[in-house]
């Protein structure tokens, strides 16, 4: 893998998707058939985790990656995460699984959280970057959004699943400008981690009320990265 990364970044952050979309696709499928939510899905989310941390450490890319302290931390920075992260609380608060599926579920989603990231935001933004920044946020962010559309393999219906990929580009972009303002990730897998996990405490929202609340989740994430690039000399200068 390393020999991969040093001959094209680009190819190795496309191999990395095209693992995660197959390995958790294929896992999702075997839980099912155990009859146990994510039992499988959580033991690979941990050692693909696992592997992506060790392979940044031992190359040294941490910081090329943003797994590292934010440069900083503003008001604006904060509000928007906090109406990311309560976003599957809005509708109300109820135990979905029972403890076993709940735990299961929820360490599936953590590494979710840090793999999505480090992968989208991490390798392949900054694999496309060379080849200029808008491509690389427009490139990331879609590639991102399009990403949830297995989910209809899931079973989600077709609406839900559109719905998604709107909000899940929306706030791709607005989580590679803050990449790209405060060098950094990790709020952003923290964020996702537990925006994640929280939908299994979720309440089944009626049919208008996913509507508007995916409508705000795309908005929001949209007006807090247009304002960080005006705000930001770096991405103009680039």
């Amino acid at each position: 893998m390393t020999r991969l990364y040093k001959k094209s970044e680009l190819s190795f952050s496309l191999v990395l998707i095209g693992a995660y979309v197959l390995l958790f696709s294929l896992s999702d499928a075997a839980s099912e058939t155990l009859g146990i939510p994510k039992a499988v899905t959580a033991a690979v989310g941990l050692i693909y985790t696992f592997f992506l941390f060790l392979f940044i450490r031992k190359n040294n890319l941490s910081k090329k990656y943003g797994l590292c302290k934010p440069e900083k931390i503003t008001a604006a920075d904060i509000v928007f995460f906090i109406v990311v992260l309560s976003a599957n609380l809005w509708n109300g608060v109820e135990l979905n699984l029972n403890v076993i599926e709940t735990v299961l579920y929820i360490v599936s989603m953590l590494s979710v959280g840090y793999i999505e990231e480090v992968v989208f935001r991490g390798f392949l933004f900054k694999a496309l970057q060379k080849d200029g920044i808008i491509i690389a946020v427009a490139v990331s962010s879609l590639t991102f959004g399009m990403g949830h559309i297995v989910n209809l393999l899931s079973g989600e219906n077709i609406l839900a699943t559109l719905m998604q990929v709107c909000y899940a580009t929306a706030i791709g972009f607005a989580f590679t400008v803050f990449f790209l303002k405060r060098a950094s990730i990790i709020p952003c897998i923290v964020v996702h981690s537990l925006f994640n996990s929280l939908s299994a405490f979720s309440k089944q929202a009626d049919a208008d009320m996913q509507i508007v609340s995916a409508a705000l989740l795309t908005a929001v994430p949209v007006i807090y990265g247009i304002f960080l690039i005006r705000k930001s000399d770096k991405i103009l200068d680039n």
